[in-house]
C-alpha cells in the first residue's frame, strides 16, 4: 500500500470557525522507502491568517494572494491521495481542515477516498508515554536532523515526519534479514521464520552480582527499608 505523509499549514486553529488551508505538503512512501514522488501546494485561503498563526508558519498574506484556491488544486490532490494510507501528526486537525475544504466544494469527506489514516502523534504517545511528542521533540529523540526547521512548513514537516515515522516503526522489520534479498518477484516481503533459533542466556558474573546487590542495598536505604522486592525475596526464601 502507498503511504502518504501529509501536513498542512492553516490561517488558524479552527476549520469550523472559518480558518482555511494555506499550504499542503505530501511525501510518498512505498515499502517504507521515500520515492521522491511528493506533492506540494500553496493555497490562497481567501482570508488573512491570524497573528499567532503567522508567527508559526511565517507565510504572509501577500505571498498567498496570487496562489490557486483550493478548488483549483482539489482534483490533483485527491487523485494523488486516492487509496493511500495517510500518516499525519495530530490527524484530527489536518483531516478536519481537508474535509471542511471539500465540504465547501460540495464533495464527500476524504475518508471515503483513502485506505486509512494513521495518527503518528497517537503512536508516539504510546511509545513514549509522559514525554513531549511534538515533531521537534521526536526528531531530537530519534536522531532526525531538523536543523532547517526554524518555522513550520507543510512540505518540510512532512519530510521530517516521514523520517520520524520510519524510525518509530523500524522495529516492525527487525526480524527481516536482508530485506532486499527476501523480496519475491511480485514485490512482496517474505518473512523469515526465526522460531528455531536458540538465543543464548548469559547470566551475571560474580562481580556483576555484587554490584547489583550494592545498588539494591543503596535503594533500600533511601526508601528506609520499604523496597517491595526485598520483602518478596525474603518471603520466598523462607518458604
Amino acid at each position: 500500500m502507498r503511504q502518504i505523509v501529509l501536513d498542512t499549514e492553516t490561517t488558524g486553529l479552527s476549520a469550523d470557525s472559518g480558518d482555511r488551508i494555506i499550504e499542503i505538503g505530501c511525501v510518498e512512501l512505498l515499502n517504507r522507502k521515500l520515492t521522491g514522488n511528493n506533492l506540494h501546494f500553496y493555497v490562497n485561503p481567501e482570508r488573512d491568517s491570524h497573528e499567532d498563526a503567522l508567527k508559526v508558519h511565517g507565510i504572509s498574506n501577500e505571498f498567498l494572494r496570487d496562489k490557486p484556491k483550493f478548488a483549483a488544486i482539489a482534483d490533483e490532490l485527491l487523485d494523488y491521495l486516492r487509496d493511500a494510507e495517510l500518516i499525519i501528526h495530530n490527524a484530527p486537525f489536518d483531516m478536519s481542515f481537508l474535509n471542511k475544504e471539500l465540504e465547501r466544494l460540495g464533495r464527500p469527506p476524504l475518508n471515503g477516498l483513502i485506505a486509512q489514516v494513521t495518527d503518528s502523534l497517537v503512536m508516539a504517545k504510546e511509545m513514549f508515554p509522559g514525554k513531549r511528542n511534538g515533531l521537534d521533540a521526536l526528531c531530537d529523540r530519534l536522531g532526525v536532523d531538523n536543523s532547517g526547521r526554524t518555522l513550520h512548513g507543510a512540505l518540510l514537516d512532512a519530510e521530517l515526519l516521514a523520517d520520524v515515522y520510519i524510525n518509530m516503526t523500524r522495529g516492525q522489520d527487525a526480524l527481516i534479514i536482508d530485506l532486499e534479498s527476501t523480496t519475491s518477484d511480485a514485490g512482496e516481503v517474505i518473512q523469515i521464520d526465526l522460531s528455531g533459533i536458540e538465543l543464548p542466556v548469559i547470566g551475571a558474573n560474580e562481580q556483576e552480582q555484587q554490584v547489583h546487590e550494592r545498588v539494591l542495598s543503596d535503594i533500600d536505604k533511601a526508601c528506609k527499608g520499604k523496597t517491595v522486592w526485598l520483602h518478596l525475596a525474603s518471603e520466598n526464601a523462607n518458604h
